[in-house]
């Protein structure tokens, strides 16, 4: 087969991708044909079949797509914070506090700049369906992104809490961290509303990263109440 053949069908295979976010995002799974998708994107039907085996088959790969494209905003992270995380994990090199919130900001504010912006917006409404009806994509996006992210994060909370980082109470931490800044996307048009804001520009886009901040630096464990009946 010839380059310009293999590039062809790349650019066929990523078109189908680009329509499935779309189409599966707005009418979900079940109502989605293959005429829809194919026809989204400038494709024949066979195309679907071609590449990905079945329509469902497209549904799993479209999830696949979503968690690395949520991946590849966050790689600048894997070297420089997630492979520190790590090490602190196999215990080969602990962190203090102060270094873990630092790395635990420098993580929830590369989330909150993806999930702010524009980039994220073709993704949410299918994350939102799985979230709300779980399938076998489900597993691809949280084994693919959301799971590891969370494991990393739960070691930093559980620095910064002093507790074990397995715990429910760290663990409800870190999810009520994550949801803070995924509400950007996900609550979208809740948020222009009560911000009175037309869309999230680069002024709002600094607030909602310094708020990361704040939020992450409110974290610390609680003293006991005393002497209260």
């Amino acid at each position: 087969m010839s380059v310009r053949r293999i590039e062809r069908g790349d650019q066929t295979r990523e078109k189908l991708l680009i329509a499935a976010i779309d189409v599966f995002g707005r009418v979900g799974f079940d109502a989605a044909t293959t005429r829809m998708l194919s026809e989204g994107a400038g494709a024949n039907q066979q195309a679907i079949a071609y590449y990905f085996g079945s329509k469902e088959g497209l549904y799993l790969a479209t999830a696949a797509s979503i968690a690395d494209g949520i991946n590849d905003h966050i790689a600048p992270l894997r070297s420089l914070v997630f492979a520190r995380v790590e090490a602190a994990r196999s215990g080969t090199a602990p962190l203090s506090t102060d270094e873990a919130r630092r790395l635990l900001c420098k993580i929830i504010q590369r989330m909150a700049a993806l999930f702010a912006s524009s980039r994220s917006e073709p993704w949410a409404l299918f994350i939102i369906r799985e979230q709300s009806q779980p399938t076998a994509a489900f597993r691809q996006l949280y084994d693919g992104v959301m799971g590891p992210l969370l494991q990393i994060c739960h070691h930093l909370v559980g620095i910064l809490l002093d507790e074990d980082p397995a715990s429910q109470h760290v663990r409800l931490r870190t999810v009520s961290l994550v949801g803070s800044v995924l509400v950007f996307r996900m609550a979208n048009a809740a948020v222009l509303s009560t911000l009175d804001w037309e869309a999230i520009d680069d002024k709002g886009l600094a607030a909602i990263e310094a708020l990361a901040v704040e939020l992450v630096a409110s974290i610390a464990p609680v003293s006991p109440i005393v002497g209260t009946r």
